[in-house]
């Protein structure tokens, strides 16, 4: 055979790793057994915006699969309060075991039944994968028994001694607690391959670190950016008007949890700042949204002050980035500069509105944009706090190292907002330095920006750059993760005309019914228009009112149904979910979640009705997936290589 010094140099480098006829075949053997394996379970999750409890749940019971495998396996053996607490016991083994044990008689009788149970569940579990993988996600101090008993056959007659022997020890040693949680954390595990977080993890809700934290552990997860996670991102960074975007919307809506308690962040220098130049101002306009029955009055006036101080000062600093970065084509953005302050008025357009508040003691009406000595030095305190907050700077890091601001997977696209558009229904095409880019590349250089606003160190304006783009995908006009005309901050705090506070819909969000739109973006970003799917998040479904999740003939998934409790009351349900296993495509659309103690005390699950939107005739395979085109590949090298050895191209290396 004949190969080019290219294809020699990275023949040898394969002969490294296998050396030997017999190790290339082996391997090769594996490989095409892998591709005859069912597809891994595919879990797709939108718009959690910090409600920690419901995400925490769903992803312990797999949207329902669980569930599913326990119906599948024990629906003839097990009444149904059995299975809703056998199902409880694998979502939570460590709170659930001692309320169980609690009211047990003979317990080793019990532990006996329940080990056998989720045994048997795992078992069911793990045949999607290979051996080698199972063992990977094996608890150490359990690995070799819990292999034993995966591949023990406990009625084959001459095994049944030796089996149950295994089990017998197990509760003899007093280890049967801790296998019991181990067993059901693998089940847990390998309900789902793959964990897809269609973005916005931040905002609203009390326990985004606490989400955060967990996908940090979870074994096989990426992630799309939302805009309230790109904004969170931008703070880590440095860039003040994200920080500012962050303090403020939380103070919007009473959940300083994830700033204080999670980050660590310090609210010490803006109180200061709020006490000194708002300390008589009632602040009217800024008194938080949402539940503030846990606060005194005394607070809730504090943090109204907070609350004005940190959104006059994000004005100024948004208007200065309006300024220098021209291009953005936000000009409608700069309104300090547009108040009458002495008729206490505003011009916005050829209109002018009377202000709700008139007291703006930081504002030169003659530089309304420049910072006061004191913010300019609460910001400074605020930058030290992100840029030293561990934990925080740990959450973003994964972030940008499992994030992205779109994602093809397995004949998918993942995205969380829009692809911007014309009026006329046409993806929308950008130009920089004269050269015209489109809808994905477009979004490929706003996310090589984001990485260089937090990566960079050695060119401040690069740095700048790519921070004042991040606070872009936070609120900018064409930014395919906010997909608004504009983000009426100014609006809705000083003016009463509702008309003024409109955010119009990017067209994409007229346009994504149509099928023919959607098969244009799978086109565009280079997938199959017959075959695949886009799966996107961001405005909730309002289900209340007839809306579907299913759009453009099927083509186009939303799966953003109101995790959050603020949305909840619009949309009617409590969150979409999306499976996609070797069957086909299953939407979840879930019931509110009351609390994890309830759902512990009284083996209660989130209720969810299922539809299954696709199901094949034929299995998908691994053979079938992106996965499966990588092994392939390896395999065509393989064999490629297997024919050097033969025809004397290459030596095989033999260890004496």
């Amino acid at each position: 055979m004949e190969l080019s010094e290219k294809e020699m140099r990275y023949l040898n480098l394969l002969a490294k790793q296998y050396p030997t006829i017999p190790a290339a075949s082996t391997e090769i053997i594996n490989l095409s057994a892998i591709m005859e394996l069912p597809k891994g379970t595919e879990h797709f999750i939108s718009d959690i915006h910090g409600e920690y409890e419901s995400f925490l749940h769903v992803l312990r019971n797999g949207s329902g699969s669980i569930k599913r495998h326990i119906e599948e396996i024990f629906q003839d053996t097990l009444l149904k309060q059995e299975k809703q607490n056998l199902a409880t016991l694998i979502y939570y083994p460590q709170k659930k075991l001692p309320l169980i044990l609690k009211d047990v008689e003979n317990k080793d009788e019990w532990y006996r039944i329940t080990l056998f149970r989720l045994i048997k569940l795992c078992r069911i579990s793990s045949s999607k994968y290979t051996r080698s993988k199972v063992r990977k996600a094996l608890p150490k101090d359990f690995a070799y028994i819990i292999e034993e008993l995966l591949h023990e056959q406990e009625s084959a007659i001459n095994r049944q001694e030796y089996y149950s022997s295994i089990i017998d020890s197990i509760i003899n040693t007093g280890r049967a607690d801790a296998f019991i949680i181990a067993l059901s954390e693998l089940v847990q595990r390998l309900a789902i391959a793959r964990l897809h977080v269609i973005g916005d993890v931040y905002d609203r809700g009390p326990g985004a670190h606490i989400i955060m934290d967990t996908l940090l552990d979870y074994h096989s997860v990426d992630f799309q950016w939302g805009n309230h996670d790109i904004v969170w991102m931008g703070a880590a960074s440095g860039s003040k008007a994200c920080i500012t975007n962050v303090i403020r919307v939380s103070l919007r809506y009473s959940n300083m949890e994830t700033l204080e308690n999670g980050y660590a962040i310090s609210m010490l220098p803006l109180v200061s700042l709020a006490m000194d130049v708002y300390g008589n101002d009632s602040c009217k306009q800024f008194r938080t949204k949402g539940s503030t029955d846990e606060f005194t009055e005394n607070e809730k006036l504090l943090m109204a002050r907070m609350h004005k101080a940190i959104t006059v000062i994000q004005l100024k600093l948004e208007g200065q980035i309006v300024k220098r970065r021209s291009h953005f084509g936000m000009e409608d953005r700069l309104l300090l500069d547009k108040i009458d302050f002495e008729a206490g008025t505003v011009q916005i357009g050829e209109n002018t509105y009377p202000l709700l508040d008139q007291y703006f003691p930081t504002i030169n009406p003659a530089d309304p944009y420049t910072l006061t000595e004191q913010e300019e030095m609460v910001m400074e305190k605020l930058c030290l706090s992100f840029a030293n907050s561990e934990r925080l700077q740990e959450h973003v890091r994964f972030l940008f190292s499992k994030g992205s601001m779109y994602l093809k997977y397995n004949g998918n696209l993942l995205y969380h907002g829009c692809i911007p558009m014309t009026k006329s229904g046409k993806l929308r095409h950008f130009t920089f330095d004269d050269v015209s880019h489109r809808p994905k590349e477009f979004m490929d250089r706003l996310e090589r920006l984001a990485r260089q606003g937090y990566f960079t160190t050695d060119n401040p304006d690069k740095k700048q750059y790519g921070q004042d783009t991040m606070w872009y995908l936070w609120s900018g006009e064409q930014s395919p993760l906010f997909g608004k005309s504009k983000m009426a901050t100014f609006e809705r705090y000083f003016i009463s005309d509702s008309e003024t506070h409109t955010e119009e819909m990017n067209p994409y969000y007229d346009f994504r019914t149509d099928e023919e739109v959607a098969k244009k973006i799978l086109t565009e970003f280079g997938l199959d228009p017959a075959a695949g799917h886009i799966i996107n998040g961001h405005v909730p479904v309002k289900v209340k009112k007839g809306e579907s999740p299913v759009k453009a003939g099927g083509k186009l998934l939303v799966i953003d149904g109101g995790f959050a409790k603020a949305y909840q009351e619009k949309t009617g349900i409590a969150g979409y979910t999306l499976i996609f296993n070797s069957y086909g495509l299953l939407l979840a659309a879930h019931e509110s979640f009351d609390s994890t103690q309830i759902a512990i005390e009284k083996a209660q699950d989130i209720h969810s009705n299922t539809e299954i939107l696709e199901h094949n005739r034929k299995r998908i395979r691994v053979r079938d997936t992106d996965k499966g085109e990588e092994i392939g590949e390896k395999i065509k090298d393989l064999k490629n290589l297997l024919k050097a050895y033969r025809s004397g191209a290459i030596k095989e290396s033999y260890k004496l």
